[in-house]
């Protein structure tokens, strides 16, 4: 099962030696012979079929499509992926997916003339060679470039399907409209459905919009969860409606409503877990104050159960963050002032155990956008000259099977990396300042190759044991205090880390003996997960790039 990865970690191998083994604490990996030096950076590993691992490489704008042996991790061919060039339309490649062992790249297209943003999915040969009939996946109308709006994309677990969604504002109407389609192995429209939400009277309201999270669960069930809001400025009094849209295979996609009582709180984020007859929601949530305001700071972590049979909630629970972990977030002066954590961190894996429990592990991220005229955080600028990716500490919570915390305990981490761009689209998790939709900050695919890729973790879960491993700056060997870290900003001179959790939340951190002289590092936006215990990762160095598999041991 692919899954959306933040994962790091770099380990110890000789650049001579063939399918060396290299491990650090049970983690062991084996790597392939070295690949050619072909300038193409490997930016996202698809999936395994046949025998064969999918990739996608780039080169500066031109993409490839990367195909490797299964057992010996040698690259076989690299085709040049050449879309369109059509008249008055602007083309732009948005990925490549694999859909039970076929091959289609995705392409978006404005077309000037008619005003409309479409999505365009063409069969792609294992030679890099585009199919003669494409199938258009949307075709939406918009008023004009900038309010087009964007793609956002989700696969089934079996990677047999592929579920889209466009999301986009419209300003003339003052509303906010999102299309949502799933699709089969062969590209056929299997569920559509669109929704518009207009903001009525807001002159007297502060609204806000969000779409958290959407997903395929069992069953090709499609479940989208809406966060809508606003403060009334006459009665500041804050009105929330947080809800499930659920469109069940069994019941012929009708739509179903399931209402979660948020009790005056604000859910900044939400990550779905289907679980057979159960759906788990769970995030992090914001405080109102009396008069109806947001507060911009973390208050805790909520999770809520819900009965698929019955569409009620069996359970909810909102966790507040105990003194101990807010000390380690904030230190330990902030924390005895009741100071409240900033809203910058967002889910990047949810463990659910055997015990019924869940596991969530949430890590702060954030996007500086360097502009003419100074720095922005997130949003979107023209003339972008550098975009700095922070991703630091994790928070770990662990759940009882009813929502109850049980213990939270946070890893610190700091890294940095720096891309030089001339653009920046709004990708995923933005759209404008009241309407936005997931919440975790990706990094586009043009980007990936020239460093934010080295940044984020790896969690690895087996047999009830939780670690997480990723690159460190080697100064910081040893250190298990956040106010001590040194931040992790030059890949190539990271080594990796591993800290291994026990069932009461307490940890030890694993080093290497030493740092190793031109070992290679993990590129992480081109891992793979296998299965629990085992993932197709890719390394580099300069370079030296090789391509390996990564064993959770025993």
């Amino acid at each position: 099962m692919k899954k959306a990865k933040i994962v790091l970690a770099a380990l110890l191998l000789g650049l001579g030696s063939l399918h060396a083994q290299n491990k650090l604490d049970k983690v062991n990996i084996t790597y392939g012979e070295e690949l050619p030096d072909d300038k193409q950076a490997l930016v996202e590993i698809l999936g395994e079929a046949n025998g064969k691992i999918y990739g996608v490489g780039l080169k500066k704008d031109d993409y490839f499509l990367k195909i490797f042996d299964g057992k010996s991790m040698k690259l076989l061919s690299s085709s040049p992926i050449k879309l369109p060039d059509l008249k008055d339309k602007e083309v732009e490649f948005e990925n490549i997916y694999l859909l039970n062992g076929k091959l289609y790249a995705l392409g978006s297209v404005y077309n000037r003339k008619e005003k409309a943003y479409s999505l365009v999915a063409t069969p792609l040969s294992e030679a890099g060679k585009l199919g003669t009939d494409g199938t258009v996946l949307f075709k939406v109308p918009v008023e004009k470039k900038s309010e087009m709006g964007s793609f956002f994309f989700r696969t089934t677990q079996d990677e047999a399907g592929l579920l889209v969604m466009h999301a986009a504002k419209i300003k003339k109407e003052d509303a906010v409209n999102y299309q949502i389609k799933f699709f089969d192995d062969n590209l056929t429209t299997i569920f559509d459905t669109t929704e518009k939400v207009v903001f009525e009277d807001d002159k007297k309201k502060e609204v806000t919009f969000n779409i958290p999270d959407f997903q395929v669960g069992l069953n090709d069930d499609i479940y989208v969860v809406v966060n809508e809001g606003y403060r009334d400025k006459k009665s500041k009094k804050r009105f929330e409606t947080f809800e499930v849209h659920a469109y069940k295979s069994t019941k012929g996609y009708a739509k179903e409503v399931i209402t979660i009582n948020s009790e005056g709180r604000y859910p900044q984020n939400c990550q779905i877990v289907p679980s057979g007859n159960e759906l788990h929601l769970m995030g992090f949530y914001l405080s109102v104050d009396e008069k109806g305001r947001v507060n911009q700071d973390l208050e805790g972590v909520y999770a809520a159960t819900i009965d698929l049979k019955t569409n009620t909630t069996t359970a909810l629970k909102f966790n507040q963050f105990d003194q101990k972990t807010k000390a380690k977030l904030i230190g330990e002066r902030r924390a005895k002032k009741d100071k409240d954590v900033a809203p910058m961190y967002n889910i990047i894996h949810v463990i659910g155990r055997a015990d019924g429990g869940m596991t969530i592990l949430s890590e702060f991220q954030m996007r500086m956008v360097g502009q003419g005229a100074g720095i922005g955080i997130g949003g979107v600028g023209v003339g972008v000259s550098s975009i700095t990716y922070v991703k630091a500490s994790i928070i770990v919570t662990s759940l009882s099977a009813d929502g109850t915390h049980e213990w939270s305990n946070v890893v610190p981490k700091a890294q940095v990396a720096t891309v030089s761009t001339m653009f920046l689209g709004l990708g995923a998790g933005s759209i404008s300042d009241n309407f936005s939709v997931g919440g975790a900050i990706a990094i586009p695919i043009a980007q990936m190759g020239s460093g934010p890729e080295y940044l984020g973790a790896l969690p690895i879960y087996k047999n009830g044991e939780l670690s997480i491993m990723f690159n460190d700056n080697v100064k910081n060997k040893g250190i298990t205090n956040g106010d001590d870290m040194k931040k992790m900003d030059s890949p190539n001179k990271a080594v990796p880390t591993l800290f291994i959790f026990d069932k009461d939340g307490n940890f030890v951190r694993k080093d290497p003996e030493e740092a190793v002289k031109d070992a290679l590092v993990l590129r992480p936006g081109v891992s793979y997960e296998v299965s629990d215990n085992e993932y197709i990762i890719y390394s580099s160095r300069k370079k030296a790039d090789k391509l390996g598999r990564m064993v959770l041991e025993d």
